[in-house]
This record gives structure tokens, C-alpha cells and sequence, in this order.
């Protein structure tokens, strides 16, 4: 049975897992950074990064952790899914959750990361004039918001 709910301790490595395997496929073609992505990108330390937040973050759970999303008042953090089910509508399922039980309304994308700008529209989400550099980098972040 399918579920969303709360994040707990037990989740964190899979919770980490995903953002680093969903970071080095999706993010490093376009950032290409070495040092941060096989060297300071590793699952015990993003594991430290989420366990003072569980309790911003919710799981999908069918039997197994497939997907998470970090929701932060109306703004959408995070939303990674096992990159081996991606078009498996867990990220929708999350991202509809986000939106119905938090009002999600806005969240940050990399303007190179089509894929992800492409499901957001999908959405609802729409992108707006407001861009930020991501910290370290030369890439834009694009500020996309969801009328409500």
C-alpha cells in the first residue's frame, strides 16, 4: 500500500541516497564538478544535512522509500525520486501532496534542468523573471511559482 507521511530517523539513508545518485546523474552534466560531486557529495553527509529537518519531509512508501520532499512553510526545497523510477508518478504523487496538504506554491530550479522545468509546468508551476546563480557555481537557479 502506498503511502506519504512524515520522514523518520530509519529513512535518512535513503533519504540521502537519492539526492546524491539523483545529484550526480541530473546536476553533474551540467555543473561538472569533480571535487563536489565524487568527493564531498557522499550519503553520510547529506544524511547529517537531513536529520535536524525530518520533520520537514515527507516519504513515499510503498514497502520501500522511493521518494522524498522537503517542504519549507509554502516553498518546495527538495523533491527527488529513486532515479530508477522516475515516470513512475512519485514525484507527482509528492508534488500533489506538497500542493493540497502544505499549499506549496514556489520552488527553485536549475534553468538548464529542463526534465525537471517541463514536470513543475505540468504541474502548474510556472517559471518566473527571478533567477539567482546557484552558490559555487555559473548556473542559474529559475524561481518557479504556482498560482493558487
Amino acid at each position: 500500500m502506498e503511502t506519504i507521511r512524515q520522514a523518520k530517523k530509519d529513512d535518512l539513508a535513503r533519504i540521502a541516497e537519492m539526492q546524491v545518485l539523483n545529484y550526480r546523474l541530473y546536476f553533474y552534466p551540467i555543473i561538472q564538478n569533480d571535487e563536489y560531486f565524487f568527493g564531498e557529495l557522499q550519503v553520510p553527509e547529506a544524511m547529517k544535512q537531513y536529520e535536524p529537518v525530518l520533520n520537514n519531509i515527507y516519504v513515499y512508501d510503498d514497502g520501500v522509500v522511493k521518494g522524498f520532499i522537503k517542504i519549507d512553510g509554502t516553498y518546495i526545497a527538495r523533491l527527488y525520486v529513486e532515479p530508477a523510477l522516475h515516470n513512475a508518478s512519485i514525484g507527482s504523487k509528492l508534488l500533489e501532496y506538497a500542493i493540497r496538504e502544505h499549499n506549496a506554491d514556489h520552488l527553485w530550479a536549475l534553468e538548464k534542468n529542463i526534465n525537471a522545468i517541463r514536470f513543475y509546468k505540468r504541474h502548474g508551476f510556472q517559471v518566473t523573471e527571478e533567477k539567482k546563480l546557484e552558490p559555487g557555481t555559473t548556473e542559474y537557479l529559475v524561481l518557479l511559482r504556482r498560482d493558487s
